[in-house]
């Protein structure tokens, strides 16, 4: 690997109200240096992230690149430097085109062509396997494929420092070992990347070096691949804070909710039609729903909360025919839903997490008569922040505040404190670190034994396995059977992952028999 410095931060300090995000923070990456950032969510990893690419300047301190001392003028000015990144929440204009969105990083001599510009975004997309139309808007693609067009950003532009938070979040394995042998290249070749994962394994297998942030200070440092990832995670969250969740085996009550050869066709033309899908789901179980992003989980989710409207004998709920009723008759009965986006869907980015409680718990005795009972919802709100370790500011701070795992136990807890009887959760801990998942990992487990239905969609399949008492997968729409996780092998689920698995009549009648079993 080669020595020469490429990036020195020294003494980096930048403030928030209330709170000091990075306190004196030191790091320095070498030249083709795979270089990890780690640390809990609100570490100051994403604010440090922010400083390097020029979004923020620090209060105090120096950034060095390339033995030079500067100011950055803004993004602009890194991606002149070569400094690219991907951020966790993504920064693409939903109205305008994959192209556009990747014009828009580009000098105009580049970006001026757009037919040569649609064929260089094809080329790589398709080279690292992460498929993309340029002519498609960004409203139209699922969570997953807004990151990739994140990632190819990127990779179209000659940086020689790619910063990337989070790129692995929303990958299915195959993807990531195609991103990983990509920046081992970029590498080789002298490209400098920080990577922040809270995938601690992923690390180990490849980053050079980690550097560790605790509360906005530099904690300490090893070279991953020679110590465990529990020894990694005892230097990110102390030795007080449970590294795993421990999953007791249940006994599945009664059936509670019954999809019956369900159809929806995607008003979205872009968008995935579901397609005959049948399943059940019990009282006291965790069910997983793997899959590659696109391929119907975000219709599925809108099918189970009422966003999208489907037959109404298709869809039963405690014996009630409720495909036709929309979500605030489904909150009524006792669905809850946590949906992959946080900040827009799950909660209004500009407002308070007061009124983000609001928004979704109001039938918890937080109105009367028409009227906002504004303690009880301020009072709600703190318990949400107290029960589930949320950090911020204050229960006034806005949405967008907060980091994206501080967020996410937010989201968690504002739903589970409704004590639903069915909890739709889609990608529950995604980019969050190993104390953020354990938490909401022990608030899905404490669902399940209180007696509610979980289901769990999910692209991390270490967390299906480990929650999960059965699972299946989605593919173009279809849904595979839904079997005791025991009998799945993760080649197993990859295959069906690929819609490599049984017609929908063997699912029902499989999963019909593991159930009454």
């Amino acid at each position: 690997m080669a020595t020469a410095e490429r990036l020195r931060l020294e003494n980096i300090v930048k403030e928030y109200p209330g709170c000091r995000a990075n306190d004196g923070v030191h790091l320095t990456v070498q030249a083709g240096e795979i270089h990890a950032l780690l640390g809990e969510n609100g570490a100051g990893k994403s604010t440090l992230m922010k400083i390097i690419y020029g979004v923020i300047q620090p209060d105090a301190g120096t950034v060095t690149w390339n033995g030079r001392p500067l100011t950055l003028q803004g993004p602009a000015h890194a991606r002149e430097l070569g400094i690219g990144m991907v951020f966790q929440h993504f920064s693409l204009f939903e109205t305008l085109t994959v192209a556009e969105n990747i014009a828009l990083s580009l000098p105009a001599s580049q970006a001026r062509d757009r037919s040569k510009l649609d064929a260089r975004i094809r080329e790589v997309s398709e080279h690292y396997g992460m498929e993309l139309d340029p002519r498609r808007f960004v409203n139209t693609l699922s969570i997953g494929e807004r990151q990739r067009v994140e990632i190819v950003r990127c990779l179209i532009q000659d940086s020689s420092l790619l910063i990337l938070d989070e790129p692995t979040s929303v990958l299915t394995p195959q993807e990531v070992q195609v991103l990983f042998r990509t920046l081992r290249q970029l590498s080789k070749e002298g490209c400098s990347i920080l990577f922040i994962s809270h995938k601690l394994q992923e690390v180990r297998d490849l980053c050079h070096r980690a550097t560790v942030l605790r509360q906005g200070k530099v904690t300490g440092a090893c070279n991953p691949g020679e110590i465990t990832t529990n020894d990694i995670a005892r230097m990110m969250v102390g030795d007080e804070t449970p590294l795993s969740t421990q999953v007791d085996p249940c006994e599945p009550g009664a059936l509670l909710l019954q999809a019956n050869n369900l159809n929806y066709q995607s008003r979205d033309p872009f968008g995935t039609s579901l397609q005959a899908i049948s399943m059940s789901l019990r009282a006291g179980e965790i069910v997983g729903i793997a899959g590659v992003a696109g391929n119907g989980q975000d219709e599925l989710l809108r099918a189970l909360s009422g966003e999208a409207k489907v037959n109404k004998d298709s869809l039963q709920f405690n014996g009630l025919s409720i495909g036709d009723t929309g979500p605030a008759v489904r909150r009524g009965l006792g669905v809850a839903v946590v949906p992959e986006e946080r900040l827009g869907r799950g909660a209004v980015p500009a407002m308070s997490l007061v009124d983000n409680s609001l928004l979704t718990a109001s039938g918890q005795g937080l109105t009367s008569r028409g009227w906002v009972s504004l303690g009880k919802v301020r009072d709600y709100a703190s318990r949400v922040v107290e029960q589930f370790g949320v950090r911020t500011a204050s229960i006034d701070s806005a949405a967008t505040s907060l980091s994206g795992g501080n967020l996410q136990k937010f989201i968690i807890g504002r739903e589970a404190l409704q004590q639903p009887k069915l909890l739709v959760a889609s990608h529950p801990t995604w980019g969050v670190d190993v104390g953020s998942a354990v938490a909401i990992h022990e608030a899905l487990v404490k669902l399940r034994d209180e007696g509610a239905a979980v289901l769990l969609i999910s692209e991390d399949l270490d967390e299906l396995f480990q929650l999960c008492g059965r699972m299946g997968a989605i593919c173009a729409g279809k849904l595979s059977p839904l079997v005791p996780t025991s009998e799945l092998t993760i080649e197993k689920l990859g295959q069906w992952m690929a819609g490599d698995f049984p017609a929908t009549a063997t699912a029902t009648t499989t999963e019909t028999n593991h159930a009454v079993a």
